[in-house]
């Protein structure tokens, strides 16, 4: 099972976190957010379809998120946890860390900001449109 959405990158992309990345409804980012690498997106985790949800919300499962830029693609594996409730309005984040809270989307990632393809984050910094597809 897939879905996917749309945000956007920003300016201020760094893309220099090394334990997290993540995906914000909001529209703008300052420098101090180096975790950031997609803005104004229209999907918060509410929206992601029940049928997903449940999965990232079991031990274990396995989920796989592809970044998609005009000039790049990446893709970051980690895992759900029955820890993860999915209901922060505006924030998806995605840890290397086993932490838990309201905004986190997976656990156990392999990749962070930090860690990211190049040529996405260029293109992200050149304000491109960000295409998000999570699988379970």
């Amino acid at each position: 099972m897939e879905f996917s959405f749309i945000a956007k990158g920003h300016e201020n992309v760094k893309s220099e976190h090394k334990s997290t990345f993540e995906i914000t409804t909001d529209k703008t980012l300052t420098p101090r957010g180096d975790c950031i690498v997609g803005v104004a997106s229209r999907t918060t985790l509410e929206d992601i379809p029940t049928e997903i949800r449940e999965k990232i919300m079991t031990d274990n499962t396995k989920i796989e998120i592809i970044l998609q830029t005009p000039n790049s693609e990446d893709k970051i594996v980690g895992y759900g946890s029955e820890k993860l409730t999915l209901n922060h309005p505006s924030d998806m984040v995605c840890r290397k860390s086993n932490f838990t809270c309201s905004r986190t989307l997976m656990i156990n990632a392999d990749k962070a900001a930090a860690d990211l393809d190049e040529k996405l984050v260029d293109d992200l910094k050149n304000s491109c449109d960000l295409k998000v597809t999570i699988k379970v």
